[in-house]
Order: C-alpha cells, then structure tokens, then sequence
C-alpha cells in the first residue's frame, strides 16, 4: 500500500483536547508502553472521525496494524463519547436561552434493502435517525442517541425524552411538521395545504420557517464530521460515534 502525507481541516485545540483525554485514561488504566503516545493516537483518531478513511489506510499511514488502529480508535471514541452532555444537561443549558430549535437528520448508512428498520421513506435511503436541539442563533446543543431511520422525528423526540425534558423546564420549542402532535411547549407549523390556508397563516408559517431553518447549520456542522455521512460500521457502533462528533464540537468550538 502506498502512503502518502495529508492535512486535517482541524485547529490544534482539538487535538491538544484529545491528546490530554487520552493521557488521563492512559494514567487511570496504568496503560504501559503503546506502540503510539498520546498525541499520535489522538491524530489517528481525529482523522478517521474528520475524514471517515477506513482503519486499513490508517493504519498503513500510521505504521501500524490494522486491529491495533481499530483498537486505538475505539478506545479515543469512546473516551470522547463519555464527555458528552446528557439531555438534562442540554436543557439546563438550554433554560437560560428564549427558545430552542428541533430538528432530526438520517446519517446514512450502507445497510441493504433488507433491513427495513432502517429504510427512511422521507429520505429514501437506509440510515440512523439523530435528533438535535440548537439555541436561537443555530449553535448545536445537543445530539440523541442514533435509532432506525424508519422512526419518525416526533416518535424518536418522545422515546428520547426530549418533549418532556423540554416542557419540564418551561423552554419554548420550535419544530418542523415532522412533529406534529409532539405537544408539551413545542410549536409547529399551522397544518393545511398552503393554498387553503389564509393570507395570516401563511404569514404565520414563513416566519416560522425562517426561525426553523436556523438549525440547518447545525446539522451541518455535525457532519463536518465526515464519517457520519456514509455509516459504513455496525449500527451499535454509531451512538459513541455521535456522541463523539458532539464534545470535540463542543469543546473546540468556543
């Protein structure tokens, strides 16, 4: 296999954020020699969850095996899944803000045309459907756990908990038609084919649209991540993956 040099659209933060979470797990573990030190597997890390190459070419890049590059990754995901915020966690952050926004997103996967749970009709592909709550400004807050892409967003909203955290704690919420009938303090569009609506619904609806599609970016910046645009690894796998992308966002965006 041929090896070449190559960059990381990443700033140093990240990695020098990483590289001190390894280093306390390593020290907790009492981890011995590694064929990689701290900072090496950080990098190793961050460019399989930044550039999605499979652990083979990592490896190679690396000078190291293949389980040994699966092993290091997995433990650095891990590591950095465990430091994401909890739901309770986002709306506490969340109370102090005017209002949220909710939107959900299918991260692709390469399941086959037999595993119907995870076939979304919307999106007609197979996938992992990923709630997200972002403030008013579209700066994400936080990231659900990944279920089967045929479960719809409102469905998926209320097995996570997220309606009732959000009208626990009084924070106003916006959402798209996906969530119709959510209740609690979240606000969807006026229902109705647009032409029967009347001149103040429709008024009523862009306006709404224009606050919703605030959290389009947010949904981006996830999937800056590039591994999560094409899933290629066990649907088990997927939740420590999210979360992941989560606290290196997080962490090394402010």
């Amino acid at each position: 296999m041929l090896v070449y040099p190559s960059g990381l659209d990443l700033s140093s933060s990240h990695l020098r954020f990483l590289t001190a979470r390894l280093r306390e797990r390593r020290r907790a573990i009492g981890s011995r020699w590694r064929r990689l030190n701290a900072g090496r597997q950080a990098l190793l890390a961050l460019a399989h969850l930044r550039h999605g190459h499979p652990y083979a070419q990592l490896a190679a890049g690396f000078g190291i095996g293949t389980t040994t590059a699966y092993r290091y990754i997995t433990e650095a995901v891990e590591v950095l899944a465990a430091l994401a915020p909890s739901l309770a966690e986002a709306a506490r952050a969340a109370s102090s803000k005017a209002f949220v926004l909710l939107d959900g997103t299918l991260l692709p996967t390469d399941r086959t045309a037999a595993d119907r749970p995870f076939y979304s009709g919307k999106h007609k592909k197979h996938g992992m459907n990923v709630q997200i709550l972002t403030d008013p400004a579209g700066r994400l807050l936080w990231a659900s756990p990944a279920l089967p892409g045929a479960i719809h967003d409102v469905r998926a909203a209320r097995e996570h908990g997220i309606i009732d955290a959000l009208a626990e704690a009084d924070i106003k919420c916006w959402a798209d038609k996906g969530y119709r009938g959510a209740g609690g303090t979240v606000q969807v569009p006026i229902w109705g084919r647009w032409e029967k609506l009347s001149a103040g619904q429709q008024a009523v609806n862009r306006s709404h649209a224009k606050i919703r599609a605030l959290a389009e970016p947010a949904i981006a910046a996830l999937k800056t991540w590039r591994l999560l645009r094409k899933l290629r690894c066990s649907t088990t796998r997927i939740n420590h993956l999210v979360q992941a992308a989560l606290t290196l966002h997080l962490t090394c965006s402010n």
